[in-house]
């Protein structure tokens, strides 16, 4: 059965109408994936040596206190680019196959995927580096069971935070708050997780408590997921009473004005455009990692300009990514309707750029930690406008990903609204800035580097006519493609 279910998956797989995209970019996730490993690899071998010269600490009590914040950074890190178990469940239900086959088949897809793997390229050097320093092997492997209970207790713990946005963004307030009050001297939280870690150690069968309680929770998403795989429960839809809004005041923007009372209805009523939209927000604050100091590696000139484009294009990253995907589940019956694709872009380009500059006012607060601070959001908001923005409409045309909006109530299911095929095409619209801020930066100084990037976005917006006719005739040529690629299943 294993077999048969390994066969599905890779047929799905190279069967898919957008195979050949897919194929492209997970040769760049796996370009990705060795250069994380590589970096793990380094880390773990050099780690024990770094704390121990630069800082003069010691480094296996150092890696014990950071840990705690090692694996909620790991279940963040999960939430945004883990994939959950996905399988076709209907038609799975109509064959002689057990549901505690499909289930655990499902689920231990996640215990194999790479987010558990790249932990050992850490903690295995790490833990030789230990052994060749004197430590017992019995306890460094003891300490390393325990460490791989927790990393899996994360895997499962991930697969019910994805179903439960609230409990997600109250783990990242809880971070938050204990990062900040670790910064400010209130209050260590490592001082009582550091006995918790380094018992494994002190104490090795107490490496089994993290391990039992990662079997607990195995059995617990196995239960979970087993009794909702019904097709009248689990995995029907639940149907709501809608409710209707006139939006009459968009008018003034005529035939563009059907779009963006799409868009504003998507926004208001469905979670997972919501919590898009709640991502979106948070981006503002991210500047405080940057301009207060708080980071020491992001004092450097060029960070201000990566957040300020961060700052002011959160929507822009979050919810123009995936145009047209937002409107995959009625894209073929837009694309028998007499409207201009020209239109339709125009309508997400100005959703975007009103997102965006609003962004900017709100965070006009930077200038408390100077002028150079809200210049880099400004200069980041012209770029995101005149540039960014017809980028992610762009690489739209070619992220062939339909999204679900009622996945979340089904009982296994792709919840991200954001996945690393996005995030190979974030690249170059972050560092493009910060390399058009080089050039003025090491010419004139920063005033003509910030020039230098607002140009850029200013050149960008003169030319929207002639960006939006190319971008059109790529969505054209893509059109087929596209409607093939949202009739899939998974």
């Amino acid at each position: 059965m294993l077999k048969y279910f390994i066969s599905l998956e890779w047929k799905s797989f190279i069967r898919s109408a957008s195979f050949k995209t897919n194929l492209f970019l997970k040769i760049m996730m796996v370009f990705g994936a060795l250069w994380m490993i590589a970096s793990f690899l380094l880390m773990g071998f050099g780690v024990y040596f770094i704390i121990e010269e630069q800082f003069n600490m010691e480094p296996f009590q150092v890696v014990n206190q950071v840990l705690i914040y090692y694996m909620a950074f790991d279940l963040v890190f999960r939430y945004f680019l883990q994939k959950m178990p996905v399988l076709n469940i209907k038609t799975l239900m109509y064959l002689p196959i057990k549901r505690k086959t499909i289930v655990n088949f499902a689920i231990g897809k996640t215990m194999i995927s790479f987010f558990n793997v790249l932990h050992a390229f850490f903690f295995i050097p790490f833990s030789i580096v230990l052994i060749m320093e004197g430590f017992p092997v019995l306890q460094v492997m003891a300490w390393n069971l325990g460490i791989v209970g927790w990393i899996y207790c994360n895997n499962f713990i991930n697969i019910f935070v994805n179903n439960k946005d609230v409990v997600f963004f109250a783990v990242i307030g809880v971070i938050g708050a204990m990062i900040g009050l670790q910064y400010f001297g209130v209050f260590d939280i490592t001082q009582l997780t550091y006995p918790v870690f380094n018992a494994f150690y002190a104490i090795p069968y107490l490496a089994f408590v993290p391990v039992f309680l990662a079997v607990f929770f195995y059995k617990m998403a196995f239960t979970f997921f087993k009794n909702n795989l019904y097709l009248d429960s689990g995995l029907s839809v639940k149907h709501d009473i809608a409710e209707t809004q006139d939006y009459s005041w968009l008018n003034r923007f005529g035939s563009m004005s059907t779009f963006l009372k799409n868009d504003i209805k998507l926004l208001r009523r469905n979670k997972r455009s919501k919590t898009t939209l709640l991502i979106s927000v948070l981006f503002i604050f991210y500047g405080l990692l940057f301009f207060t100091g708080s980071v020491e590696a992001y004092e450097g000139p060029f960070w201000r300009v990566f957040a300020g484009i961060f700052i002011s294009g959160g929507f822009l990253f979050t919810f123009g990514q995936f145009v047209p995907s937002w409107d995959s589940a009625y894209y073929p019956l837009m694309m028998s309707q007499n409207i201009r694709y020209k239109e339709y872009i125009a309508s997400k380009w100005y959703l975007m750029v009103i997102a965006t500059i609003v962004s900017t006012i709100i965070s006009v607060f930077y200038l408390y930690w100077g002028w150079q601070a809200y210049a880099a959001v400004v200069v980041g908001a012209i770029y995101n406008i005149g540039v960014n923005s017809h980028m992610v409409l762009w690489g739209g045309a070619y992220i062939k990903t339909p999204i679900d909006l009622t996945t979340s109530k089904k009982a296994f299911g792709d919840k991200q609204a954001f996945n690393a095929k996005t995030l190979l095409l974030t690249i170059p619209k972050l560092v493009l800035p910060m390399a058009i801020y080089a050039v003025g930066h090491f010419t004139l100084g920063e005033v003509f580097g910030f020039a230098l990037v607002a140009i850029a976005g200013f050149t960008g917006f003169l030319f929207k006519n002639k960006v939006f006719n190319i971008i059109e005739k790529v969505y054209k040529s893509e059109k087929y493609k596209t409607l093939a690629a949202y009739k899939q299943n998974n």
